[in-house]
């Protein structure tokens, strides 16, 4: 008796299309948009728009070669997106929530209302459109955006966004001025086919202290088409002597959107900034901070989570530069993935010769829910000094950890209560540093929701 032998396949494999890298970003661009984003500018705006425009046309997609690999644009189709145009200058006055004091709310960059307390009003704070503070004190807004104003000149998209921008938010706290409640800055989007630039610039004066909270949320209004959108939004910070900042971002935006967001923060003197950022929405996010420790005892706290489900796509990269002496950095990225979504988690820690008694950390850590997804950690340091406190960096990248999950149902909790307990406990960092008590609720919330949907939806998750 012959064995029958099995016939080769001859089905082909599903073909993947070839990876694409930054330079290959599918936007309409060109000299004609560089002249309608220029129209009714200053002459010395108008020329700082055209070294930018000239720096996006002369730049490489991704300046480090190490992180050139880690980017894939197949998933981005923005050719149907079309630059939105700058928005009329007015801000309606707004209803302020009772624990903030300030709020200014867009809708696909249109200020729908802006507001604040009158402590912070009397405080001289402001809070407005750029396009307002130039109309009004065209001497300040120059020193503003001159002075705060400071985006990674080796970045290609930071240059497009300096270039062509729409909006423009600023948020400005004089010397001395302490406000005790959050100012928010909420971002709503959502239309099809549109591409939005727009930048923050705040700068708070020597002594001052305030929190900061950011939303990208959804525009429940249906827009004009059915394509991708694109969002590139920038926060440029300038913190002067003992001044102190938090800022927490929550980004929720929906799955038809391409977000590119850069942050800039110049520390001075004995000051002190915390970020914490949290990345849930979006088709393809790309976030890179940059964070510039210029002062004398300058210190940086950073933590920033990605919840990732379906086939998102997050690209995450923080470059920290040590200048003055005794300065601390403590930097945290934490990812947790669903479905077939994926993490790049990139750092870079230089410390100059010029930063004697730095002390500096950096942790990359991914948690896989699924076999189909896939987080990559690359931390690094670059040390001019070798006076140091410290100079160190961690990562790790792997499923739930086994020794918790037997912990927890070992003590009577069902296994998906026990796994959903072990990822909101690893993304609570993040949560726990919001400083609005309703913004931390909500960010709860939305953290909840995404597992729920995700297990809900048939993802399994791997231990």
């Amino acid at each position: 008796m012959t064995t029958p032998t099995a016939e080769p396949s001859t089905a082909a494999p599903r073909p993947r299309g070839q990876r694409r890298p930054l330079d290959e970003l599918s936007l309409a661009v060109d000299a004609a948009a560089l002249a309608v984003a220029s129209t009714g500018d200053p002459d010395w705006l108008a020329q700082d728009r055209a070294a930018a425009f000239h720096s996006w046309a002369s730049l490489p997609g991704e300046s480090n070669l190490l992180y050139t690999p880690y980017i894939d644009l197949r998933a981005a189709r923005l050719d149907a997106a079309r630059l939105a145009p700058r928005p009329a200058t007015s801000s309606p006055a707004a209803n302020l929530p009772t624990d903030a004091d300030g709020l200014l709310e867009t809708v696909e960059g249109i200020v729908t209302g802006a507001a604040l307390s009158a402590e912070a009003a009397a405080a001289g704070v402001r809070l407005t459109t750029f396009a307002e503070l130039l109309a009004a004190d065209p001497a300040h807004a120059r020193t503003l955006l001159e002075g705060v104003g400071s985006l990674p000149g080796t970045d290609k998209f930071a240059q497009l966004t300096r270039a062509l921008w729409a909006q423009a938010v600023v948020l400005d706290i004089p010397a001395g001025v302490r406000l005790v409640r959050p100012v928010i800055i909420r971002w709503r989007l959502g239309a099809s086919d549109r591409a939005l630039l727009t930048r923050t610039l705040v700068h708070l004066g020597e002594g001052a202290e305030a929190s900061l909270v950011e939303e990208f949320v959804e525009e429940s209004a249906e827009g004009p088409g059915t394509g991708q959108s694109f969002f590139a939004g920038t926060m440029e910070v300038s913190l002067e002597r003992a001044a102190s900042l938090t800022v927490a971002s929550l980004q929720e935006l929906p799955d038809h959107l391409v977000a590119f967001q850069h942050r800039h923060a110049e520390i001075g003197e004995d000051a002190s900034l915390h970020w914490a950022m949290a990345q849930l929405g979006g088709r393809l996010v790309r976030s890179r901070v940059d964070n510039r420790l210029a002062g004398d005892r300058s210190s940086v706290e950073q933590v920033e989570i990605v919840f990732g489900s379906d086939e998102q796509l997050f690209d995450l990269t923080s470059y920290t530069t040590h200048i003055g002496r005794d300065t601390t950095g403590d930097l945290l990225s934490k990812g947790a993935l669903l479905d077939r979504a994926r993490s790049y988690m990139k750092g870079l820690i230089t410390i100059d010769k010029s930063a004697v008694g730095t002390d500096s950390f950096l942790g990359e850590f991914g948690m896989n829910l699924s076999k189909s997804t896939r987080s990559v950690a690359i931390p690094s340091l670059e040390i001019d000094q070798p006076d140091c406190r410290r100079a160190a960096h961690s990562s790790s990248v792997g499923p739930i950890d086994e020794t918790q999950l037997f912990y927890l149902e070992s003590r009577g909790i069902p296994p998906d209560e026990a796994r959903k307990f072990i990822v909101l406990g690893f993304l609570e960092p993040v949560v726990a540093r919001v400083p609005l008590a309703s913004a931390q609720g909500r960010l709860r919330e939305l953290l909840e929701a995404k597992w729920a949907t995700g297990v809900g939806g048939g993802a399994k998750v791997a231990a």
